[in-house]
């Protein structure tokens, strides 16, 4: 067994709180997780969950477990940074491919920066919101905003979660009436992204659970920016990521509808080809993409 890839996906199963979201997120089986959880607390001779068919809890002996296998993994994460650092392998050509929204309002703004702390490394970025062919394209990475990642042809890296919210404008409200809960929705008209993996239903969790609303948005476009615009003219109700819909709404062009309902998270998934091997190129970029998407949320 290796020790330090089971710490890594037992932490990952206590951070997400659940042996299938912790799959999802490492692109193998749950049943596989579990496996290798069994194998772990045997080789300690001790248990460290505590699961049921409803609800996974920690054992004392699995709380102290966690808490130092995060120290060891920050280390070792640490420790390979300063020898590729000091290797000086952050050099060379580095294509990056990235859906255009995300690309424009969190990769280029970390890039001057980036581009600094590397000055023998070369980046081109290419703004694509379809999903392209790595191998053919020549990228070393691309960047995807899904729920999960179920190519199996393909290694991913989850970086960080996007949450997704319902807009409209003040304007459209006024005329039209503010939702109040998710079936009114239906009396709404409504704006989507041709690309969005809810684009003709909406499933929504909050204090009434969940649910799923149908809608059939009169405009469709294959632009966030553009579906946003079409928000502000008071063209209906639209549903937007938080990287997107923030500076709409601190700027009160947007108005955020049913705030104590939300659609499924999505995550950014960084992907490299089959067989590819994560360089100090691809490495120093995700650390520094991981970083500006935790600025995000702070």
């Amino acid at each position: 067994m290796d020790k330090l890839s089971a710490m890594q996906a037992y932490c990952r199963i206590v951070d997400r709180g659940s042996f299938t979201r912790a799959a999802e997120d490492l692109g193998v089986s749950a049943a596989l997780l579990s496996r290798e959880v069994s194998r772990l607390e045997a080789s300690l001779g001790v248990a460290l969950l505590s699961r049921t068919t409803r609800r996974m809890t920690l054992t004392e002996a699995g709380r102290t477990y966690y808490d130092e296998a995060l120290v060891i993994l920050q280390a070792v994460g640490s420790f390979e940074e300063r020898i590729q650092k000091t290797a000086g392998v952050v050099s060379g050509h580095l294509k990056v491919n990235a859906p255009s929204s995300f690309g424009q309002v969190v990769v280029a703004p970390m890039l001057p920066g980036f581009c600094k702390q590397y000055p023998d490394l070369r980046v081109s970025l290419t703004l694509d919101d379809r999903v392209i062919d790595m191998v053919e394209g020549g990228f070393d990475l691309t960047l995807r905003i899904r729920s999960s990642m179920k190519d199996s042809t393909l290694r991913a890296r989850k970086l960080g979660e996007v949450r997704v919210g319902i807009f409209a404008s003040a304007d459209y409200l006024a005329r039209n009436g503010s939702p109040t809960t998710p079936e009114d929705i239906r009396h709404h008209q409504t704006c989507g992204y041709l690309l969005s993996e809810h684009l003709d239903t909406w499933d929504l969790t909050g204090p009434g659970g969940e649910i799923s609303v149908p809608v059939d948005p009169k405009v469709r476009v294959g632009n966030s920016f553009v579906l946003v615009e079409l928000l502000v003219a008071g063209m209906g109700l639209g549903t937007l990521p938080d990287f997107i819909s923030g500076p709409a709404e601190e700027a009160g062009v947007l108005v955020r509808v049913l705030p104590d309902y939300a659609l499924p998270t999505r995550a950014v998934w960084a992907v490299l080809p089959a067989g590819a091997r994560q360089d100090g190129r691809v490495g120093a970029f995700l650390r520094a993409l991981k970083e500006a998407i935790s600025d995000l949320h702070s």
